[in-house]
């Protein structure tokens, strides 16, 4: 067990002698922290490993100079110069707020840049301005298209966060796949099976191993099959694409560049890196702000007084599961699969830095 600020010190040490500034280091480390507080370790320190192997190829940029390339008084377009995602995501969720400050609502949409963790940590970033939050990306093809075999897209997720008075904010942030490639790939470290209906092997047939990416698989989108509606999960991942990179000028669909560095780049490309899509809506635009945060309490607690099904113990709004998980981690520590604390240990021996793989409280 590791605590949440060993792992943040040493995710930022990581970075900054990767060559990324103190502050851009401090936001990298804060989302992959976020990520493992959250509950969702697929975002989490296992990813350091990809990152790193990244930087190794030349294959992120670890001193970029973010632009803003074109905008309205209440949108853009920014280049994030090939930056670690992170610190494109945050500059670009920043800019939305500065616009939603003046204009009511802002939008960006955001090119050139790359993984940037979880979602929904930059939809929670309008929370504390009094605003809902959106965010949206496209990542590198692993999903089919509902009745195909061609990894066309990524797993596209969706992040909203809209503030409440007196109950927590809901916060929804999900892939529009069934499950997230991160997920996956935890389940292989720890040897496991997954669920029938995320994957599909090369002949579009349902599987069951978390490695068929790796023997021309390919994963789902939401809905899994045409009966269960695996077309309106179609809908979700391609909307999400559109935004991210079309708007913004990215690459799209199957020419989004991997996030790992063990799969080459690809020979077309249609934009510029990964494309992110970010909104920022200004509550008191729509109504006085106390209101609407009393108007969601009431949503909250309605939809929490809904009737379990058997064997339920209730019903949960979207950002339940982390909220409890977040509370219930910072207080007992974070445990790292034993595969994932060994990618830690021989990065810190090829960066010169201290890592710690015992228990430590």
């Amino acid at each position: 067990m590791h605590t949440y600020k060993y792992l943040l010190d040493f995710t930022k040490n990581a970075f900054v002698k990767m060559g990324c500034r103190e502050d851009h280091a401090a936001t990298i480390a804060d989302v992959f922290l976020a990520a493992e507080l959250r509950g969702h370790p697929s975002h989490g320190m296992l990813r350091l490993k990809d990152y790193f192997e990244l930087w190794k190829a030349g294959r992120i940029n670890v001193n970029p100079e973010i632009k803003l390339i074109h905008e309205s008084p209440s949108t853009a377009v920014v280049d994030g110069d090939n930056a670690v995602g992170m610190v494109a995501a945050r500059r670009s969720m920043e800019i939305a707020i500065e616009k939603a400050e003046k204009a009511g609502t802002g939008w960006v949409a955001t090119r050139n840049s790359n993984h940037f963790g979880i979602a929904g940590y930059y939809a929670m970033m309008a929370l504390n301005n009094d605003m809902a939050g959106i965010c949206l990306t496209n990542a590198n093809p692993l999903v089919a298209p509902a009745l195909s075999i061609s990894k066309m897209m990524g797993t596209n997720p969706i992040a909203v966060a809209i503030p409440a008075l007196k109950q927590p904010p809901f916060v929804a942030d999900f892939a529009t796949t069934p499950i997230a490639r991160g997920k996956l790939a935890v389940a292989e470290k720890k040897g496991e099976k997954v669920a029938y209906g995320f994957v599909q092997d090369k002949t579009g047939k349902p599987s069951n191993d978390p490695a068929i990416l790796k023997t021309g698989g390919s994963m789902v989108t939401l809905g899994g099959d045409k009966v269960h509606g695996s077309h309106k999960g179609y809908c979700l991942s391609a909307i999400v694409d559109i935004f991210s990179a079309v708007f913004s000028g990215a690459n799209f669909g199957p020419f989004v560049p991997p996030s790992v560095a063990y799969l080459p780049l690809l020979d077309k490309k249609t934009g510029d890196g990964t494309g992110h899509f970010f909104g920022a809506i200004r509550i008191d635009a729509f109504q006085p702000a106390r209101e609407f945060r009393a108007k969601m309490d009431e949503w909250i607690l309605t939809f929490r007084s809904s009737i379990p099904a058997e064997g339920v113990e209730r019903v949960l709004i979207p950002g339940d599961p982390e909220r409890e998980a977040e509370e219930r981690i910072m207080r007992e520590g974070i445990k790292l699969v034993p595969a994932v604390i060994d990618d830690l240990a021989k990065i810190a021996v090829e960066l010169g830095i201290e890592f710690r793989k015992e228990v430590i409280r």
